[in-house]
């Protein structure tokens, strides 16, 4: 709770400084945003470390392969870096380049989890 109302007070006021500064310097504004989003990327690197280690641990205390758990992390990575990187191109007024980059991680993702559906089909198999 206590680190998202400080990812919240930094968000807000990168998005306060880049509204002021926009009308005088649309590229500072532009900066100010990416440096924000940076600020706040680098702040829950932590949380995201400790995720990937509870999910391995996870994974090592219910025996399950790497072939599970690590699709459901680059999938989770893919989602994060398309969103981020698809805002930042919206915020530069190139929406077409959000979209696509939103198309881009949507296929990256899929592919990323080919391996899980591919696990999953073979136990259903040795089920059958």
């Amino acid at each position: 709770m206590n680190g998202m109302l400080k990812i919240a007070a930094a968000a807000v006021a990168a998005a306060l400084c880049a509204v002021v500064v926009r009308k005088q310097s649309p590229e500072i504004a532009l900066v100010l945003g990416a440096g924000g989003c940076a600020l706040i990327v680098l702040y829950c690197s932590g949380a995201l470390a400790a995720a990937v280690e509870l999910a391995d641990k996870l994974a090592e205390t219910g025996g399950l392969s790497v072939q599970v758990v690590e699709p459901v992390l680059k999938t989770a990575g893919i989602a994060i870096a398309a969103r981020l990187a698809s805002g930042f191109c919206k915020d530069a007024q190139e929406e077409g380049l959000g979209a696509a980059v939103e198309l881009a991680g949507t296929a990256l993702a899929l592919a990323a989890a080919l391996p899980l559906m591919t696990a999953v089909l073979d136990v259903l198999a040795q089920l059958l």
